[in-house]
């Protein structure tokens, strides 16, 4: 793991080249309360895509994982965060990479194509949907917890994000046994299940399929 400075935050991030070759560079950005590891290391993504020839990149946003934090809350809005994508890739020399963001990170990467379209060559949207265009909750559960000293703000405001987009999207939450996070029922056959470790891992086994990344059973 390495580490660049921007904005007042020290960010960890993670810069690994194909076996062979000099692959297309692909930007992979996290979702909330989560890190460069959880969502791309651990999963096969990063192995996925070095072994298919691209130079594979994820950093910890500020304020999550092995990146510093602050406790100003005009410090975690979404351009900010974006502009931290965006000096990851000066900081490499990237002048356009393809960007892959999931949740939280879906909607960084959307501010990074609005402000740096010339950075991004493609652009990847997971774990966000219709939300992109209708709304997901708003920002500031985020920075709340993100400002908070403990893991109970994080918490909290999953709560509410996840309340929030049962209320747009008329679906029903309610609570898992034993876990701190609501289940929200949006869709048939789709379900937001509550992550129980303090890393928001998932409590069920992996299903690996051959020559493709980890996909977690929901």
């Amino acid at each position: 793991m390495q580490f660049f400075s921007h904005d007042g935050f020290d960010l960890a991030f993670l810069d690994r080249q194909p076996a062979t070759g000099n692959g297309d560079p692909v930007l992979m950005i996290h979702g909330f309360a989560s890190s460069h590891y959880v969502n791309w290391v651990a999963p096969g993504w990063f192995k996925t895509l070095n072994e298919a020839g691209y130079r594979a990149i994820a950093f910890d946003h500020r304020g999550h994982g092995a990146s510093t934090k602050s406790y100003e809350g005009a410090d975690y809005t979404p351009d900010k965060m974006a502009s931290d994508a965006a000096a990851l890739l000066d900081h490499l020399g990237i002048e356009r990479a393809h960007v892959m963001g999931y949740s939280m990170g879906a909607r960084v990467s959307a501010f990074l194509a609005l402000s740096d379209p010339d950075k991004v060559a493609t652009l990847v949207l997971g774990g966000l949907g219709i939300g992109m265009v209708d709304g997901v909750g708003d920002w500031d559960p985020i920075a709340d917890a993100l400002m908070a000293p403990d893991a109970s703000a994080i918490t909290h405001a999953r709560g509410r994000m996840f309340r929030s987009f049962a209320d747009q999207t008329g679906a029903t939450a309610r609570r898992l046994p034993h876990a701190s996070s609501p289940r929200v029922n949006c869709f048939p056959k789709t379900r937001f299940r509550a992550l129980r470790s303090r890393h928001w891992w998932p409590s069920e086994r992996p299903m690996t399929l051959p020559g493709r990344p980890t996909i977690w059973r929901h």
